[in-house]
């Protein structure tokens, strides 16, 4: 078997794919994640967190009331 500039160019191409379309994926997914984590009236996992820390405080008083 000839190692032919012809396969070489094919192998380069096909790696040079592979890790972009990985590296793609990687930053459109930290996109994502990113976005989850940002405040948006609502609906993100920022505000969820951020209301329920607000409802275990209420919790932590009402405990420390009845005793």
């Amino acid at each position: 078997m000839t190692i032919s500039p012809e396969l070489i160019g094919a192998l380069a191409t096909g790696v040079v794919t592979i890790l972009g379309a990985f590296f793609g994926f990687t930053k459109w997914m930290i996109s994502k994640f990113l976005h989850e984590l940002k405040p948006n009236s609502g609906s993100s996992m920022k505000d969820q967190i951020t209301r329920l820390e607000g409802r275990v405080d209420d919790i932590y008083t009402i405990l420390a009331n009845k005793e």
